[in-house]
């Protein structure tokens, strides 16, 4: 029997061997498994608290500190916390302030400013209240500085400026019972009293380096991606040429979604560009374009929340609605519904547009065999992606040590259409450590394979601090009812209802990734998360409740009711090379990334929180 045969479905047409090619996915992801886990990354503070700085306000602000009292306030200033205050306001809540350490709105978008940085979900689907702010994305996929105009654009239209402390970092939050309050305080001597703490810290927000030995002897240049230093480089987030690095040997470490965008940049800039690759990312075609007037002619009222809504379907495997009562319809029932596509259309819905077109013509296939076509599907996409790193990039060596060999989804999917021609330049040269990482980082440069590679300047471009404690990467701790902290509550796993409330933190709501649905589009989970957040805050407040908290029955309830979903979701990316989605390759991590979520579609989970509201009766909270 040959190897292909073991899969019960036909595989004889595929010009590739499916086992073959698995076999060697988990070899790729043996070889750069750290048995340090994520303590092969250094936290950012003492001497490295540089590399958080803020460089886009002027220095030296100061401002008295606060000793009064509001009705709600929104820790961020990223989409989470301006969707929640626009839901708010919406909601008739007049006394809002938000918190952020920023100098501005925009959270994630306010930080990245590199050049090239744009979104990478379809503009249409990740910019929020598109249609209540009148606006359409100029291109297919925005650039940050529009993004960051957007945000801004939200926090005017909805007075989100009317009352906001910009500049300030929130040290801790506890809960005075003598008066039913939460008593926030700041970096800057604030005690501010508070009804409702609704935090929105954001996932992206708290830079990391890597652990590597020597990081603290580098005598040149270096800086972090999220705090990109156009002081030095020149150039602007807009894209300008960078005319500071035109002597320059300038190297980089890592290569997921902020390296794509910003190493094309790079190289075109920089004397000389070295590329330090411990895992190659999955980089598909973009596509983008400007925004068609004739397909704005053609929108109708409504579109926005459909389209966010089909994108989020399509990923799991359903055919977006054209029903009027707006229920999902299947793969199942294509042949019945053949109007019905992708309107979407990328790189993101591809592998379920392509596992579609498999199972077309089967309509009656075993679980196994639905399983086996999704992965053929995965590989066959992934080989697609393979193949077009050998149709462009030149050298074969090079393009070799670019293909990603992993499931499409164990790394967030890359798009770039000039990523991979940069490395055809003469001044580019990667340097692949084969799943390694750098050796060592010395006064001068970089060392691989015993090395080093001088430069006068060094990014880091390695992400978020993602897989730790709730409270480490907010930066305090949440001090609840009777002395209780949200830290060592939280220390084995998160335990909340519905991700927005946890027993013994009365009015006070969680949103981001807590036991809620994984979605690629995140600002419409925080959306879903702030509406749902508001719906419950304004029945608090006009029934004049002095507290809102989860019932522990309802916690325990809702635990239960996600383990078997979130276990089987850890137990896929186990199988994954390493990374924060899989808690770089290590299991019994309770606060990793996918640690504890729901597990279901982000359709599923947003139809439970609209049935519980439509329900009414807010079971499951105890509303005194």
């Amino acid at each position: 029997m040959s190897r292909r045969e073991q899969y019960t479905i036909d595989t004889s047409a595929l010009d590739f061997d499916p086992i073959e090619l698995v076999d060697k996915y988990y070899q790729e992801r043996d070889k750069r498994v750290h048995k340090e886990g994520f303590g092969q990354y250094q936290e950012i503070k003492g001497e490295f608290s540089n590399f958080i700085d803020d460089h886009y306000v002027e220095p030296g602000f100061t401002r008295e500190p606060l000793k009064d009292e509001v009705e709600v306030v929104i820790i961020g200033g990223g989409f989470g916390g301006l969707l929640t205050g626009a839901e708010l306001r919406k909601a008739g809540v007049k006394d809002i302030r938000i918190i952020d350490r920023a100098g501005d709105f925009g959270g994630t978008w306010y930080w990245n400013r590199y050049p090239g940085a744009q979104c990478d979900i379809e503009a249409y689907v990740y910019f929020p209240l598109l249609e209540e702010m009148d606006y359409i994305p100029k291109e297919r996929y925005s650039h940050a500085p529009e993004i960051l105009e957007h945000s801004i654009n939200i926090a005017k239209k909805f007075n989100l400026y009317d009352d906001v402390c910009f500049q300030t970092e929130v040290t801790e939050l506890r809960w005075d019972e003598s008066i039913s309050r939460w008593i926030i305080y700041t970096n800057r001597g604030d005690e501010i009293k508070a009804h409702y703490v609704a935090m929105s810290n954001g996932l992206l927000t708290k830079p990391k380096l890597p652990g590597i030995p020597g990081i603290d002897k580098y005598k040149g240049h270096t800086f972090h991606t999220s705090r990109w230093d156009f002081a030095y480089t020149k150039g602007s987030p807009g894209g300008d040429l960078m005319t500071g690095l035109a002597d320059k040997r300038v190297g980089i470490i890592g290569t997921g979604a902020t390296a794509i965008q910003c190493i094309p940049h790079l190289g075109e800039a920089a004397k000389e560009l070295f590329v330090f690759q411990r895992t190659p990312s999955s980089v598909d075609v973009r596509k983008n374009a400007p925004t068609s007037p004739e397909w704005i002619a053609r929108l109708q009222p409504g579109w926005h929340k459909k389209r966010m809504e089909d994108f989020d379907i399509l990923l799991t495997g359903g055919l977006p609605s054209k029903k009027d009562d707006g229920s999902i319809i299947h793969k199942s029932d294509l042949k019945k519904n053949e109007t019905n596509k992708d309107e979407v259309s990328d790189g993101w819905t591809d592998v379920a547009n392509s596992e579609k077109k498999l199972t077309k013509d089967k309509p009656k296939l075993s679980k196994e065999q639905k399983k086996e076509i999704r992965e053929i599907a995965d590989l066959t996409k992934m080989e697609e992606i393979r193949n077009r790193v050998s149709g462009i990039v030149e050298d074969e060596e090079t393009a070799e040590a670019l293909k990603a060999y992993y499931w499409q989804f164990c790394k967030r999917p890359c798009f770039h259409d000039e990523y991979l021609q940069t490395y055809n330049r003469p001044n580019v040269h990667l340097i692949d450590t084969h799943g390694q990482g750098v050796e060592e980082i010395t006064e001068k440069g970089v060392v691989i394979d015993g090395k080093e590679y001088e430069l006068d300047c060094l990014i880091f471009a390695t992400g978020f601090e993602v897989g730790s404690n709730y409270t480490s990467m907010a930066g305090y701790d949440v001090i609840g009812r009777d002395g209780q902290s949200l830290k060592q509550k939280w220390d084995e796993g998160l335990s909340t209802f519905h991700g927005l409330f946890s027993k013994g933190f009365p009015n006070c709501f969680f949103l981001g990734f807590t036991q809620t649905a994984l979605t690629a589009s995140f600002t419409h989970m925080l959306g879903e998360q702030a509406h749902h957040l508001a719906y419950v805050m304004k029945h608090s407040m006009e029934n004049d409740a002095t507290t809102v908290e989860a019932t522990q029955q309802a916690e325990d309830d809702w635990v239960e009711s996600i383990k078997a979903k979130s276990a089987a979701i850890e137990r896929q990316y186990i199988q994954c090379t390493p990374g924060y989605y899989n808690n770089e390759g290590h299991t019994g991590n309770n606060n990793g990334f996918l640690s504890g979520q729901y597990g279901g579609s982000g359709a599923e989970f947003f139809k439970l929180l609209s049935d519980w509201r439509d329900e009414g009766s807010l079971d499951g909270l105890e509303i005194k």
